[in-house]
């Protein structure tokens, strides 16, 4: 198989790129930590006017109705710039879930709105034991064991939870189910939930992905311009081999993550096992080199005035949801058991799968 990105999906991504390098510096960042703001007005007006909320929901529900390989690059940027925003998190799985409930007269209205870039929807899937940005969201979409709800904010109750990562905002949120918050039982959301945690999975690892690679980009830069005995530190071939290290685990990372978005189905036994290879290979990639970028900063590097750190504590939040590593190795090892390897199974599906 021959797999390439078009220059259509390229340019998306240098789009958010370019936008990310302008509005979410360093500087951004600290500043909106200062703030204590949920998000950057301004530069959330700038992402929603991209119209990405919309790209992974059907065309005939207002949306572009592409693929995770559409959004995977973008994915890949919004890790890069540590954007604190939940793009991602809206465009890759809250809003194409909530697309597939949009028949209901009480999802629909929100659905355009999302569409619209006038509302933000938090998801509360039961991989995840506390809902990010329940605090700032317009609506509420939340599995219990007795389905899918529907749930405005101001009916509910809301218990802040620490993260490692100061722009990650979680939440312990409470609520009284009823009819009428109930979009789908149990049964029907099932398989709509199953494809939310693959979504999220995939775009947590392509997150991973940017930010390893940010990571070892800053502490490149660093090594070029500080000093020690007269000569940049960057020449020392310690350095050197450790930074070359982390590059070898960016670079064999990527297209386990690529390949991952190429083929996603939650009922596939390789499917599966390609998003948890890829949350497992780009989640370690990022470790590994924010870790190597402090130590090259040097004490400072944990510091706030140094941005690497910022990395670090993305990547290990991003680590712990949609699965930890126990869960995504337990899963990989299953396909081991149960299928044939060899890179000839690279893109092999299971029997019966769908195209």
């Amino acid at each position: 198989m021959e797999f390439g990105f078009s220059d259509e999906q390229r340019m998306a991504a240098d789009t958010v790129r370019a936008a990310l390098a302008d509005l979410c510096t360093g500087a951004d960042l600290r500043r909106l930590m200062a703030s204590g703001e949920a998000r950057d007005a301004k530069r959330w007006r700038a992402l929603s006017d991209l119209g990405l909320a919309g790209l992974m929901v059907p065309e005939d529900l207002g949306g572009l109705g592409l693929c995770e390989v559409d959004l995977v690059l973008i994915a890949e940027a919004c890790g890069y710039a540590a954007l604190p925003e939940p793009l991602i998190e809206q465009a890759g799985v809250a809003a194409p879930l909530l697309a597939t409930f949009a028949v209901d007269n009480r999802a629909s209205p929100w659905l355009d709105r999302v569409l619209g870039g006038e509302a933000v929807v938090a998801l509360g899937h039961p991989a995840n034991a506390l809902i990010a940005d329940a605090d700032s969201a317009d609506i509420l979409l939340i599995a219990r064991d007795d389905g899918l709800h529907l749930v405005d904010p101001a009916a509910a109750s809301l218990t802040r939870r620490e993260s490692i990562d100061p722009f990650r905002r979680l939440f312990q949120v409470a609520f009284e189910p009823s009819a009428a918050t109930r979009l789908a039982g149990p049964d029907e959301a099932a398989q709509p939930l199953a494809r939310a945690f693959e979504r999220g999975a995939l775009f947590a690892a392509a997150q991973g992905l940017g930010l390893a690679q940010r990571a070892v980009d800053l502490a490149a830069d660093y090594a070029k311009e500080r000093t020690q005995f007269g000569k940049p530190i960057g020449a020392n071939q310690a350095i050197k081999h450790h930074l070359a290290t982390c590059l070898t685990r960016i670079v064999f990372a990527r297209p386990v993550v690529h390949a991952a978005a190429a083929q996603l189905d939650p009922d596939d036994l390789f499917a599966r096992a390609r998003i948890s290879h890829a949350k497992l290979a780009a989640l370690e990639a990022a470790d590994l080199s924010a870790r190597t970028a402090i130590q090259v900063h040097g004490a400072m590097g944990y510091s706030w005035e140094v941005d690497v750190h910022f990395y670090l504590k993305r990547a290990l939040a991003l680590a712990g949801t949609w699965g930890d590593a126990a869960f995504h190795r337990a899963r990989f090892a299953e396909r081991i058991r149960r299928a044939p390897l060899g890179p000839q199974h690279t893109f092999a599906r299971e029997a019966g799968a769908k195209p």
